[in-house]
Formats: C-alpha cells, structure tokens, sequence
C-alpha cells in the first residue's frame, strides 16, 4: 500500500462518518494502519468532515511521530498509537460519541448480547472500560485512554478482532477492525445494537442474554474457521 492509498482509504472511512449518523459536529475520527511500513494516519483535528481531502490525512509513525501532512492530528491520536502498539491485528479504529453506545459508555453499562444481529457482529457482551485515574488524567488522558482499553482485553483475554469494540466508562466507544472502513462498519453495528438493546430492554427489563449455542453459531458461521456466511473468495 502506498501512502496515499492509505490517505484515501482513512479519507474516505472518515467523510463516511457524517452520512452514517454516528457523528455530529466533529465528534469522532477514524484512522488506518499499514503494517508493511509501520505507518499509520488519521483524521486532523476539528476538520469538517465534508471538506476532508486525502492531503489534509496525518500520516505517523509508529512512535507517534509525524511523517506527512501539515495540520495538527486527532486529539484522540496517542489513543489510537497505544491500540496499534498493542494489537498487530488491528487494520483499523474508529471512535465516536454516537448516541446509543454512549449512552452505555455513559451509564457504565456493557452491552449485552441480546440477539443475532449483536452476535454476527460482537463475540458476546461488549466491555465496559475503567475510568482513568485523576493522576492517569492529569499525565497524558489519551495515552492513558489507550492504555485502559488494552488492559481491559487482556484482562478478559479478548482478540480485537473478535471483540472489535470496547465502552470507554464516561466517555464513548471505540470500535476495531481490519481497515480503516472495517472498524467504521463495526461503529455502525454496534450502535444498532445498543439502540436495539436499549429498545428490547424497555419492553422486557428482565430479559436474558441470548443462550450461548445460538450466541456461537451466529458468530462463527461469519467468522470462524468454517465461515459459510457471505461469497468464497
């Protein structure tokens, strides 16, 4: 991949954000990584998203220095550089305020997995994020942010891939994928299924997780190693 490729693919996954819903005002970024190189890029800072052009895509390395583009990074940058650090397997991170999902960030409630649209897409309940510590805060809050949503995973032995989305505790989600426009899908998804839990919650508040067998076959038969869903490449 060339590094405008690269620029174009974050461009587009990020002028996405606005005709998706999951955005208002600036509220979100995406970014996209190559790993051949070790180069990654990323939404600049407050740019509308409608007059992003791949030129104005920061490209870094894998230090967070900047290798390419003129205006300042996301703020949520060294966030981004922890995840990419962290987890080889990640192509791809979006991070949003979108409205049902952080109602749950919010409320520091994980989503569970009601049904088979949350399981085709999650591999069980999505996990809630500590808070950062005020000293955690003080030092570096988005280097921190990353930091907290690794540990998190690791502490449930989750595979990104696999889990590609994590409730960051009074803040908002992030999601994961294998490109840049991957993990923007996985932000699409999973805030259809925070806002269809939140609806299915309401006219049943005692309702279960969906039952494990059915939890599995929906998952892995997109996923797994036998995946039949979708055309053979």
């Amino acid at each position: 991949m060339t590094l405008q490729d690269l620029r174009e693919q974050v461009c587009a996954a990020n002028r996405a954000l606005e005709p998706s819903g999951l955005v208002r005002l600036t509220w979100g970024n995406v970014s996209g990584i190559d790993r051949a190189s070790g180069l990654w890029a990323i939404k600049p800072s407050g740019v509308d998203y409608s007059a992003l052009t791949p030129a104005d895509i920061v490209v870094l390395d894998l230090e967070g220095n900047v290798v390419e583009g003129k205006l300042r990074p996301s703020s949520d940058t060294k966030t981004h550089l922890v995840l990419y650090r962290e987890f080889s397997a990640i192509g791809g991170i979006t991070h949003t305020h979108s409205l049902h999902a952080t109602m749950f960030a919010q409320a520091g409630r994980e989503l569970p997995c009601f049904g088979t649209t949350h399981a085709d897409h999650f591999h069980g309940t999505v996990p809630i994020v500590r808070a950062l510590t005020p000293a955690e805060v003080a030092d570096d809050y988005e280097h921190f942010t990353g930091v907290a949503i690794v540990e998190r995973l690791r502490e449930l032995n989750l595979n990104p891939l696999e889990m590609p989305a994590v409730l960051q505790l009074h803040h908002a989600p992030f999601t994961f994928g294998k490109t840049a426009m991957d993990s923007l899908h996985n932000s699409i998804a999973l805030e259809m299924c925070a806002h269809m839990a939140l609806g299915s919650i309401s006219l049943n508040p005692a309702m279960n997780s969906i039952p494990e067998h059915i939890l599995e076959k929906h998952h892995l038969r997109k996923h797994g190693p036998g995946a039949y869903y979708g055309q053979k490449k």
